[in-house]
């Protein structure tokens, strides 16, 4: 497998298998047209369309090109019908809109913009995903681990997979590690990536589905054949509003298995509809649920006797993560890679996705011990430094609990204690800040609170949020919980305070390549070459 982080447009290997799922010629705009009426999304369209043929497809006034379609969406800091006459000058043949404006092309009226570029994504790039095996993941936590051991497995047992993840995606056996900082991309992106993957040559896909994904319409299009929960913890309330709403986008992942007329029987590859759920989860019966309602299949899997894929027993040598669970064919024996007793629950999905389409255990095992990491999860950095230093993306707090957890006994078996580092993002749910705090403070010596993504908050009153759940479990401000906006003196800080023996968790930014500031503003960041900066200057090297 071949994996090459890009920089630029160094990495012409996947850009080229990219490139592959964007459609030659023209398609009439009238077939668009039928499909958004009987999805019953179109209000009006204009006489005369039926003639337009269409050349292109964006959402973004700038990628308009002639022929092109644009397709103008009501954003969170700009609207897409400011930019239609923008788009008209441009070249563009059409517009979908929510309301009509002053352009000189036509304008298909519709109720919902970004469901109707979902369907016109699934319509021009030819419903690719009818060509292929397609995995879904969802959950709070957990879900690019169990992504990319799900594809393991599958590539172990000959299908060829391709991945959309939090991590990058994975083209014809070629990884692109430098993703945007949404898991789900939106339709026109999802559906080229693949018909990109058809193109290339390969038979399945694993999709990491998020909530934003699910609620807002982009996977809309998606023939999904096995859908997988992992689990649901607190999360993403303050784009959902509640937790019922959060649990009901999950959810809807399971209700896209029913077959019909979103969601058609497939020809090719002619896997079964599936539901594959973490039975020991509070919220596994809304998922086991809405699989039976779909008409789906279920396969469980967790620590209850009643599992189909019951954990029995989870071992970690300090070199391999040694798995066992009882399933249809026995016992079954997985010597894993990873670092983390929790990625024996991921073990455990990708495993029940292979149960769902019948692989071999032999396969199944074999996939789970050849992944040998994921990138920014239990990645650990050592340059010979007296303390250890881990970095992952837990970004919930579930997640950081977890990742905590995981770490303790190591610490304490060295005569050592945790020191974690991390933050929160911006203009995202701020419940989750002083829950953060305190768990981080119940469980460390030393807790830094740190930048993630400020996007256009104040830097300092997110901080500010985290410290007060700390003190909320008796941290004391400036000595066991520190603020440090600058996330590179924040982590220097936490090595100089670190004892031999230590844990160091740096957490919140894993795999991702720049942090977030105002006015869509980025920086680039490396979180392991910031770490490994932060040793050297310390006098530790490799």
């Amino acid at each position: 497998m071949t994996t090459r982080p890009l920089v630029g447009d160094a990495d012409w290997a996947y850009r080229e298998r990219l490139a592959a799922g964007d459609p030659a010629g023209t398609r009439p705009l009238a077939e668009l047209v039928a499909r958004l009426a009987a999805a019953g999304l179109l209000a009006s369209a204009p006489n005369g369309q039926g003639g337009v043929e269409i050349a292109g497809l964006a959402y973004d006034s700038r990628h308009v090109t002639p022929g092109g379609l644009f397709v103008a969406v009501p954003g969170e800091h700009v609207d897409g019908h400011d930019f239609v006459a923008e788009a008209a000058s441009r070249g563009a043949a059409a517009a979908i809109v929510e309301w009509p404006v002053e352009a000189p092309i036509p304008q298909l009226v519709v109720g919902r913009s970004l469901a109707a570029l979902a369907v016109a994504a699934t319509w021009w790039y030819g419903e690719p995903s009818a060509e292929l095996g397609v995995v879904g993941i969802t959950g709070t936590d957990g879900k690019t681990s169990t992504a990319r051991l799900t594809a393991a497995v599958l590539e172990a047992a000959g299908w060829q997979t391709g991945i959309v993840s939090t991590i990058g995606g994975r083209i014809g056996g070629v990884d692109e590690l430098r993703p945007p900082h949404a898991t789900t991309p939106q339709a026109p992106e999802l559906q080229r990536a693949l018909r990109a993957m058809v193109a290339a040559g390969d038979r399945a896909a694993v999709v990491e589905s998020t909530s934003h994904g699910l609620a807002q319409g982009r996977v809309n299009g998606v023939r999904y054949d096995v859908a997988v929960f992992t689990n649901l913890s607190h999360e993403h309330l303050d784009f959902h509003g509640t937790f019922e709403a959060y649990l009901a986008a999950k959810r809807s992942l399971f209700e896209r298995l029913a077959v019909g007329r979103d969601n058609p029987a497939k020809a090719v590859p002619g896997w079964p509809r599936t539901g594959v759920v973490n039975i020991d989860d509070p919220a596994a019966a809304a998922f086991v649920e809405a699989a039976r309602a779909a008409g789906a299949r279920l396969v469980t899997y967790g620590k209850d006797p009643a599992a189909d894929l019951r954990l029995v027993d989870v071992a970690d040598d300090g070199r391999r993560l040694h798995v066992a669970w009882d399933g249809p064919a026995g016992r079954q024996l997985a010597a894993l890679q990873l670092a983390g007793r929790f990625n024996a629950y991921n073990a455990l999905a990708a495993a029940g996705a292979g149960e769902a389409i019948g692989l071999e255990p032999a396969a199944v095992i074999a996939g789970l011990e050849a992944l040998s990491h994921v990138p920014g999860r239990m990645q650990r950095v050592d340059v010979g430094q007296p303390f250890g230093v881990v970095i992952d993306y837990a970004h919930s707090p579930n997640a950081l609990a977890n990742v905590l957890d995981e770490l303790a006994p190591a610490a304490k078996s060295n005569g050592g204690e945790l020191i974690a580092v991390f933050g929160s993002a911006g203009e995202r749910d701020a419940d989750k800040r002083p829950m953060m705090g305190r768990i981080a403070a119940e469980r460390c010596r030393l807790v830094i609170a740190t930048d993630e993504d400020p996007r256009n908050e104040d830097a300092l009153a997110i901080l500010e949020a985290i410290a007060d759940g700390a003190e909320a479990a008796g941290a004391v401000r400036g000595r066991s919980v520190l603020m440090i906006e600058d996330r590179r003196e924040a982590i220097g800080a936490a090595f100089r305070a670190a004892r031999p023996g230590d844990v160091v968790l740096l957490a919140g930014k894993g795999h991702e390549n720049t942090i977030l500031l105002a006015d869509g503003r980025a920086i680039p960041w490396d979180e392991r070459g910031a770490a490994v900066d932060a040793l050297r200057d310390l006098g530790y090297a490799a």
